[in-house]
């Protein structure tokens, strides 16, 4: 099943939405992100894409506890990233109800890191994050460039016990101009026993079926954020095109 998950993307415990990343283009939504959980989890969502934007700048985990009231306020399953870096951390958000963590920068710069954590938590909670730009890694947040193409990383992570990844082209964030599908179908394509989320860019439901066109099984869903919370799209609209 295809999946349409909502994200609350978390500053300082309040629902916020960035363009592209930058932290100089904020758009704060609302002041109660617990409140914004229910919603979509009354709209249908079964599955909600946490970010602590603070612990991915910071490259610290530190809105713990918002985090947990929003685990524990729904039955959805909850996904996490921003500034897990370690052992700790994982165990961290796994204890506060998270049932999926995300790990970008880490497993970019330290990749032999996949190993380690698959085989202590399972492959099931562990995301690897694949966020893009022009075609190379980005760290720290998003702030940094690296040196490491895309699928390179895709490739070591999956032979180092990585299962699931999401996959963001930071280009196409909060623009509304659609998801970046060829980068997405090159990673499904090329990694068929991995499964993949897009993510990024998703602005109207002609977005979602561009994806589903792509007929890869091995793409389980796609991250739908400020066109949410910007009215341009209905959740259970996009449902509905699944």
């Amino acid at each position: 099943m295809f999946n349409i998950i909502p994200a609350i993307d978390l500053i300082n415990g309040q629902c916020v939405r960035l363009e592209q990343g930058d932290f100089k283009r904020q758009t704060t939504y609302s002041s109660n992100p617990v409140e914004m959980a229910r919603k979509w989890e009354e709209q249908g969502a079964k599955c909600i894409h946490i970010v602590d934007l603070d612990g991915a700048k910071s490259g610290k985990l530190s809105q713990l506890s918002i985090i947990e009231q929003i685990c524990s306020s729904t039955s959805c399953q909850c996904e996490l990233g921003g500034g897990i870096r370690s052992e700790n951390d994982i165990q961290n958000a796994l204890n506060v109800g998270v049932e999926r963590v995300i790990l970008g920068t880490i497993l970019a710069k330290v990749p032999e890191f996949a190993r380690q954590i698959t085989s202590k938590f399972g492959t099931k909670h562990i995301i690897a994050g694949i966020d893009a730009h022009n075609g190379y890694i980005s760290v720290d947040g998003w702030q940094t460039d690296s040196s490491t193409k895309v699928a390179d990383l895709a490739f070591n992570l999956f032979d180092k016990g990585i299962r699931r990844f999401i996959y963001t082209d930071i280009s196409t964030d909060g623009m509304f101009t659609g998801p970046n599908i060829e980068g997405t179908k090159n990673l499904c394509e090329s990694i068929p026993d991995a499964n993949f989320i897009a993510s990024g860019g998703v602005g109207s439901k002609d977005h979602i079926k561009d994806l589903l066109a792509l007929n890869q099984e091995n793409l389980e869903g796609v991250i739908v954020g400020k066109a949410l919370y910007d009215g341009r799209v209905n959740y259970k609209d996009l449902v509905q095109e699944t």
